[in-house]
């Protein structure tokens, strides 16, 4: 696959379907993600909080029709590094058939020019401990492993 194969654009509210599809079928997470026509409407009501508010976006990269990956960034204006930009990429994930590709290396080449584009300080992501061929594979790409996250489950 080249980079001439698919696109990584802004995601649009007719590609849920398939976003939704994409993100259930991750087992990792945990995150409760599902393909219930009952759902649809959580996920409806989402897309359109991100898609309106500035400091965050979504993406996915398309080849011939078909969303095959996805990645969402938030944008964090911190009072540290003086009044420095942050950017905070979640939610990657590829296809399970398309990976090793060069589709993930061109969302994380995508999100660097993001990042660039808004003057971004640096570009951070976390990763489930889990995952680590993801760890590896952000390595590579450039990232270094600064810090240990926290979480903690609310609902």
């Amino acid at each position: 696959m080249t980079a001439e194969d698919f696109v990584v654009r802004k995601a649009r509210e007719e590609d849920l379907p398939q976003l939704i599809h994409l993100l259930a079928e991750d087992t990792v997470g945990s995150h409760g993600d599902t393909v219930d026509p009952d759902a649809f409407e959580d996920y409806l009501r989402a897309f359109h909080v991100i898609d309106q508010a500035p400091q965050e976006q979504l993406f996915v990269a398309e080849r011939n029709g078909e969303i095959v990956a996805t990645y969402q960034m938030t944008f964090l204006r911190t009072l540290r590094g003086r009044g420095a930009m942050d950017a905070q990429v979640e939610a990657v994930h590829t296809r399970a058939d398309c990976r090793g590709q060069g589709i993930g290396r061109a969302l994380m080449d995508h999100a660097q020019q993001e990042a660039r584009r808004r003057d971004c300080r640096l570009l951070q992501l976390t990763s489930n401990a889990a995952r680590t061929d993801a760890h590896r594979f952000y390595e590579r790409e450039g990232f270094t492993r600064t810090h240990i996250g926290f979480k903690m489950k609310l609902k």
